[in-house]
């Protein structure tokens, strides 16, 4: 019956960040590049489906990420090392998860679906200035649903 209720009050708010199709002057910028890393010091190319659920009371949130056929998967890239987690890097330091799970389709492996648990206020708006940054770069706009 919890479970139950906690659902009810954090599904009504999702939103997500998608790509976006909008073109942007050059940046100037003297801010470090925020990057989604699964290795360490090997950055994602693939750009993540992302969605966000926040309780009403904004006390947490998750967001999802969905990445499909991620160069972490790549060949060329199996050297670099094993997946630990994921990792979100920026010039204000790193936030990180290990809830990590591979999609297989006949035996290999074909997406990543992870999961970062927001626990706090300070966390949420901490992920925002995060997901604001890579998001800038990445072409990706915010959608409330």
């Amino acid at each position: 019956m919890k479970a139950a209720l906690i659902f009810a009050t954090v599904a009504p708010s999702v939103t997500c960040f998608a790509p976006t199709l909008t073109f942007t002057a050059q940046r100037y910028s003297t801010e470090l590049d925020a990057s989604i890393q699964f290795v360490r010091g090997l950055d994602e190319k693939v750009i993540p489906d992302v969605k966000l659920t926040r309780a009403r009371d904004g006390s947490s949130g998750t967001a999802t990420f969905n990445f499909n056929n991620p160069n972490v998967f790549d060949a060329s890239t199996q050297t670099q090392g094993d997946v630990t987690g994921m990792f979100m890097v920026d010039d204000e330091g790193e936030i990180s998860t290990t809830d990590v799970n591979a999609r297989f389709a006949n035996g290999k492996p074909q997406a990543i679906e992870s999961t970062y648990v927001m626990k706090s206020p300070d966390e949420w708006d901490r992920f925002m200035r995060f997901m604001e940054r890579y998001g800038e770069e990445n072409g990706l706009g915010f959608t409330k649903a």
